[in-house]
């Protein structure tokens, strides 16, 4: 009887469990699905903003599309795109409202500013990609154009290439909380971290000469942003150490 009990429970457990993730995820869905209704009537301007970094390396000024239905369908993707980009910060605090009952006091006040700072960084990497990157590589595309070629990219490649390039920088700009994680999961330690610092260096400026056009300037603009962030991980991970964890224990 005991043991049937316990199954039940466990059952019972499970259900609660099942039901309150479902609640969550409609919670999500819902506003990502209002999101939409908003960005959907701007989103011929959410190409124009993105299309911006090329189009000042234009001759002619404008891209192209190649199917019937790109022009509508490439900005409609681009709008839903942004509907979940901004519904980020509330999927996190669903996130957060969902595991923050398992788990211990001092995991809950370290977790919730590493939610803060994970969605600042991801930001704060698209914006680098938009505003610094986008600018010297579209630039190099369009100078190094071979001659009797017209630099004309169409729209629908034109978007899966920065979307792409946007989700890059936005998860290298994840580096200090994967290093935070790293250290507070007992992974590594901060000591091992701060010993290869020089090895990052050098990951870093690889990174640079593999995403940035051939030129050492455009390649030293990414790398050193990623070598600052490895440094903030340093920083940050101080207040994720083991040590720290026991004493709040």
């Amino acid at each position: 009887m005991n043991d049937e009990a316990e199954v039940n429970e466990n059952h019972a457990a499970l259900l609660r469990f099942l039901i309150e993730l479902r609640r969550r995820v409609v919670r999500c869905v819902f506003l990502v699905a209002v999101l939409l209704l908003i960005t959907i009537f701007f989103a011929n301007h959410l190409y124009t903003l993105l299309a911006l970094p090329l189009l000042r390396h234009l001759p002619q000024g404008h891209l192209i599309a190649t199917e019937v239905a790109a022009p509508f369908f490439v900005p409609f993707k681009l709008a839903l795109v942004a509907a979940l980009l901004l519904a980020v910060p509330y999927f996190l605090y669903q996130l957060w409202a969902f595991i923050a009952p398992a788990l211990y006091s001092h995991e809950r006040s370290r977790l919730w500013p590493l939610l803060l700072v994970s969605t600042f960084l991801f930001y704060g990497g698209m914006a680098f990609a938009y505003f610094v990157i986008f600018p010297v590589l579209f630039g190099f595309f369009a100078k190094t154009a071979p001659e009797g070629v017209t630099f004309s990219p169409d729209i629908g490649h034109y978007l899966d290439m920065t979307l792409k390039l946007l989700f890059i920088f936005g998860g290298l700009f994840e580096v200090p909380v994967a290093m935070m994680l790293l250290v507070w999961s007992g992974v590594v330690t901060r000591q091992r971290l701060i010993k290869l610092r020089a090895y990052a260096i050098v990951g870093a400026f690889i990174i640079g000469m593999m995403l940035a056009p051939p030129d050492v300037f455009s390649q030293t603009v990414l790398a050193v942003p990623l070598w600052l962030l490895y440094e903030v991980g340093i920083i940050l991970s101080r207040f994720f150490e083991k040590s720290v964890d026991l004493t709040l224990e």
